[in-house]
């Protein structure tokens, strides 16, 4: 009994971490935006101890930077570190290929057909926060596939830099030929061919590099640092409720995940924010 208080901690911790990274692929937190941790608690409804935990985890993933007189803020990472995360990526995805062909079904292939599919569908609609949910589903599921836990928890350990800052805040990347570079995987792997099935998750994170390159800036603009250089300035939900957007904790709560219609990026959603939970 004395070791349930910290186990029931260190689950809601995960949630609210989960939770604040969904917060930031929406850009509700942009980077260089402060994260307060007493807001978050107050939203949530938990103490500030499970928040805390939630922030150093994200720290610990390059997501936030904490500073003992500042707080949390979102970090603003270097095209460098982008790019080594795509080639490490790379490398991952393609021994999870490896690994799940000789236990994929057809039934697999339909469904990683369904959220290329759905990603295609998000592009064309000018969804690129719903693209990027389900387009870091398809990923997971083919690592979830290969059933080799370590490479799960290798992966996404890396996962949330990505995916938190390539499609949604980089400029000028089209998000039909993000969710087009996933054709030729799809391909390979009903080849059952993992030569092919390598060449192609290699190709594919070269091709998002590419995309990658000529359009991040490895600085924030002035205006952004002119909006975070004070400790005093106006928080993030402040900004939103002034332009009569909802708070943060109204996006999303811990508590009730969200379900959609069968087949949606809300679905989708869903699905991740489940996946994450029982990682």
């Amino acid at each position: 009994m004395p070791r349930s208080a910290p186990i029931s901690r260190s689950v809601l911790s995960g949630q609210v971490k989960d939770h604040l990274l969904q917060e930031i692929m929406a850009g509700h937190f942009p980077p260089g935006a402060r994260i307060v941790e007493t807001r978050v608690a107050r939203e949530l409804g938990t103490s500030q101890a499970p928040v805390r935990e939630a922030l150093r985890d994200l720290e610990a993933l390059g997501v936030v930077e904490i500073n003992a007189f500042r707080g949390a803020r979102v970090r603003h990472p270097t095209k460098a570190e982008l790019l080594e995360a795509y080639g490490i990526r790379a490398e991952l995805e393609s021994l999870g290929a490896r690994l799940a062909l000789p236990r994929i079904s057809d039934a697999d292939l339909d469904e990683l057909q369904r959220y290329v599919e759905e990603m295609q569908q998000a592009a064309d609609a000018g969804d690129a926060h719903a693209e990027a949910i389900v387009d870091v589903t398809f990923h997971a599921r083919v690592i979830q596939i290969a059933g080799n836990q370590t490479l799960e928890r290798v992966w996404r350990y890396l996962e949330p830099l990505s995916r938190t800052y390539i499609t949604l805040i980089v400029p000028g990347v089209n998000p039909r030929q993000v969710a087009d570079l996933h054709t030729p995987i799809i391909a390979a792997l009903r080849d059952r061919d993992p030569d092919l099935a390598v060449v192609a998750y290699h190709h594919h994170f070269a091709a998002a590099g590419d995309m990658l390159r000529g359009r991040w800036i490895d600085e924030p603009s002035p205006s952004d640092q002119a909006a975070s250089a004070d400790a005093d300035e106006p928080s993030v939900d402040d900004a939103r409720f002034a332009h009569g957007l909802p708070a943060a904790g109204a996006v999303a709560r811990v508590e009730q995940p969200r379900h959609g219609r069968a087949g949606s990026p809300l679905t989708a959603r869903a699905r991740l924010a489940d996946a994450g939970r029982s990682q």
